[in-house]
């Protein structure tokens, strides 16, 4: 691992991973890249002081990620521990999962997903970060998530109706307070095919936590860039978007790939991911993510489902600061959330009066 320092248009950052001239130069180019929409203006979500967690149980059913054929029960229950926990309610003897970067098992390989595990190998839970990525826009700190197996469910609208099913019951504060965490400086991470990921510290005086979201694929989504606060109204649209794939890619799950357990049975249909072919997409990208004409179903998905999982990961609270991310994934997502903790560079935010 190399180090170095990286000067940007918003600071100091310490490179954790990568050179210094390779940060600087992934950040040029995010910087060079338009802003397709704008939402970093608006309000964040309100300071509170105590944990939350549901008040009854609420379950929601879809067709399975990995064993596109089989039924999939999510089921929400109230919980008085600290922290999201996973019970794979058909593993009886098995403890629950807590969503933690320290149980973090693997993030796929054919397909690109945060899977996590805690004891035995069975005792996994794959595709959890459509799940997780909750914790930080429904304003709820404890949670059991008991679940089926370790397929979940894959909903032809983002995750929807996970959001859905949370909203359809009240939230209730419990009586251990609620801690906020932000990075101690800026820090960066880059890898030599120009993924960057940027964490800066937040300002104690307009604590929130921002996103600077940019991707690049070279097929009909190509680029795109979104910056937002995270609030109630953001995480609501970012829930609409599904996770995407290549033309090439599904044709290849849907043939060579069988060989491989991961993909054989995959629930992937034209309906619950969207699929960019070269020029085009193969299916329609969801009309309420359209902006001027252009789709960004893709970056959306990355910003409010993808990279707020790996936030979600963060142990000691609810993270608040700036990130900026450019062509990053689930990988490198994981790698500087385990970093932050391997280098204890996360710190512990007061404030003076929470409203």
């Amino acid at each position: 691992m190399a180090y170095g320092i990286v000067m940007t248009e918003t600071g100091l950052g310490q490179t954790l991973l990568g050179t210094s001239a390779d940060a600087q130069s992934a950040l040029a180019q995010l910087l060079n890249m338009p802003v397709d929409e704008d939402r970093s203006q608006e309000s964040p979500f309100p300071l509170r002081t105590r944990r939350t967690t549901i008040s009854d149980q609420v379950s929601v059913q879809g067709p399975g990620t990995f064993f596109g054929k089989e039924t999939r029960t999510i089921t929400f229950l109230p919980t008085e521990r600290e922290g999201w926990w996973f019970d794979r309610a058909d593993l009886s003897d098995s403890l629950r999962v807590q969503v933690a970067i320290r149980n973090v098992w693997t993030t796929g390989q054919v397909v690109s997903n945060i899977v996590l595990r805690s004891g035995s190998p069975h005792n996994y839970i794959r595709l959890v970060e459509h799940i997780i990525a909750l914790r930080m826009g429904m304003g709820i700190d404890d949670l059991v998530i008991s679940i089926d197996s370790g397929d979940p469910p894959l909903f032809d609208v983002g995750s929807m109706p996970l959001l859905e099913g949370l909203e359809s019951v009240e939230k209730v504060e419990s009586g251990y307070p609620l801690t906020y965490v932000t990075v101690k400086e800026p820090f960066s991470f880059v890898s030599p095919e120009g993924k960057l990921l940027l964490f800066e510290p937040a300002d104690p005086n307009d604590p929130k936590l921002e996103l600077d979201c940019g991707i690049d694929f070279p097929n009909a989504i190509g680029q795109q860039r979104i910056k937002l606060v995270v609030n109630q109204d953001t995480f609501r649209r970012g829930s609409h978007a599904r996770t995407n794939t290549s033309a090439k890619k599904k044709l290849y799950c849907q043939t060579f790939g069988k060989v491989f357990a991961d993909v054989r049975n995959l629930g992937y249909t034209d309906q619950n991911v969207l699929i960019a072919g070269n020029k085009k997409y193969v299916n329609t990208p969801h009309p309420d993510l359209n902006v001027n004409g252009k789709a960004l179903e893709a970056v959306w998905h990355r910003a409010v489902l993808d990279l707020l999982a790996a936030v979600a990961l963060v142990e000691p609270g609810m993270f608040l600061g700036k990130i900026t991310s450019y062509k990053a994934g689930h990988a490198m997502d994981v790698e500087a959330i385990r970093a932050l903790h391997r280098q204890d560079l996360l710190e512990e935010m007061t404030f003076d009066s929470p409203s």
